[in-house]
């Protein structure tokens, strides 16, 4: 059902370069990268993950309620995938867990403050 997602980034090299170390974990890589906006996944015709500068040429700003939910496949990728972005400059909002029966999750904000989460469930 997803295409992309995408977060908006005021310095694209720099959010380039976090997400190419961070999502490399996953085994994705850039698939597109269009200038302004950089599409990560592991094949064309799959579910991509997009940073980019917006359209509109305004600031990019951190929406409040929004976050995209990344799952890696396993309780111990979800650590590992919340320990790289915390050693990329990531900020906490919540060390993995289970936050409920069956739902196991860590969050972060990346440089830019954009919120993510790292979840897997099962």
């Amino acid at each position: 059902m997803i295409g992309y997602t995408t977060v908006g980034s005021n310095d694209l090299p720099k959010a380039k370069a976090f997400y190419s170390e961070l999502l490399g974990e996953m085994g994705c890589s850039a698939l597109m990268d269009l200038g302004r906006i950089v599409l990560f996944g592991k094949a064309q015709g799959q579910p991509m993950f997009a940073v980019c500068t917006p359209f509109d040429g305004q600031p990019a700003t951190v929406g409040n309620g929004n976050m995209v939910a990344l799952a890696p496949g396993s309780r111990a990728a979800v650590d590992s995938l919340y320990a790289k972005a915390m050693s990329l400059g990531a900020a906490s909002e919540g060390e993995p867990g289970e936050r409920m029966p069956g739902f196991y999750g860590g969050y972060v904000r990346d440089l830019e403050g954009n919120k993510l989460a790292f979840v897997h469930i099962g």
